[in-house]
């Protein structure tokens, strides 16, 4: 019997191996993240948020900005499912538009911040000594500044418009992952397989791109996820104060700003509800998920 596995073994290296030892790096990740089941509502649910906004103008037969002051303030009903505000416009419709706004802000402002926090951090970690010393410097002198305060300074004399919130957002937001990058870089800059790639002769461009910054990837996506959620937030703040994206273009956090009367909020919840819980299902679901890639990532969860 022990003859017969031997001699398996040596047409098949692989037999009697675990099935997650063959498997490739992304499907053990894939593997290991359907096993949680709230990252995978979390990510089932954002998804099927972004398609809507995505599909927005097929899915209502109402304009975005078209008004109607023949029915202002309406109830839902069977034409207006989700009623219609002081202008008459149809709120679910509005939403639906608002979603694209929110959305791309934080996908726009994240991938703006991973690229100025990548760059900084890989150059940070893998020279090191004074090069480090100015960038972390410069880090620290960002993450110094209270971020919501120093963000509504800079949209408000920059002037509200979605390119300056995206902007702002990545400007303020990149010290964080940069740390990251940075930390995991220098660790990785000592092992055995960077000895070889520098007497291969491989330019330091190539070690970092094709050697340190991938095996970074983990903390990268978790924080990518994570950062979309925060900017989505921070977007619906700034809307909130109207310092966003300004008016008529509907995002979720000025059509709640276009409910702050005490009488709007006691007797026509439609107006603020909606708007308000896409933000904070959109915020949870990405938190979820975030967590769920965090620990699929991990591989120190492998068994």
């Amino acid at each position: 019997m022990s003859s017969e596995l031997k001699t398996k073994k040596q047409v098949d290296p692989n037999a009697g191996a675990k099935k997650e030892d063959v498997m490739g790096p992304w499907k053990i990740i894939w593997k290991r993240l359907k096993k949680n089941k709230l990252a995978m509502a979390g990510l089932f649910i954002i998804s099927l948020m972004t398609l809507a906004a995505i599909l927005a103008p097929f899915l209502t037969s109402h304009g975005r900005d078209t008004v109607n002051m023949i029915k202002t303030n309406a109830k839902p009903d069977s034409v207006n499912r989700l009623g219609t505000d002081d202008l008459g416009r149809d709120i679910l419709t509005r939403m639906l538009h608002g979603g694209r706004i929110s959305l791309t802000v934080g996908l726009v402002s994240t991938g703006l911040r991973l690229l100025i926090g990548v760059t900084l951090g890989g150059i940070a970690g893998y020279y090191g000594k004074g090069v480090d010393n100015a960038i972390m410097r410069i880090a620290d002198v960002f993450s110094c500044f209270p971020f919501l305060p120093i963000a509504i300074t800079f949209v408000a004399i920059l002037g509200p418009s979605i390119y300056n919130v995206m902007i702002v957002l990545a400007l303020l937001g990149w010290p964080g992952i940069c740390r990251i990058v940075r930390a995991e870089i220098l660790s990785l800059r000592e092992r055995e397989f960077m000895e070889a790639a520098t007497a291969l002769g491989i330019s330091d461009f190539r070690k970092i791109m094709k050697h340190l910054l991938p095996n970074t990837m983990a903390s990268i996506i978790v924080s990518a996820t994570l950062g979309i959620a925060s900017a989505i937030l921070t977007e619906s703040s700034l809307s909130y104060l109207g310092l966003g994206v300004s008016p008529p273009t509907p995002t979720w956090g000025n059509m709640l700003s276009g409910a702050q009367q005490q009488y709007v909020l006691r007797h026509r919840w439609w107006q603020w509800i909606p708007p308000g819980l896409a933000i904070f299902v959109a915020v949870m679901s990405l938190n979820l998920l975030g967590d769920g890639l965090r620990d699929a990532l991990d591989p120190r969860l492998k068994q």
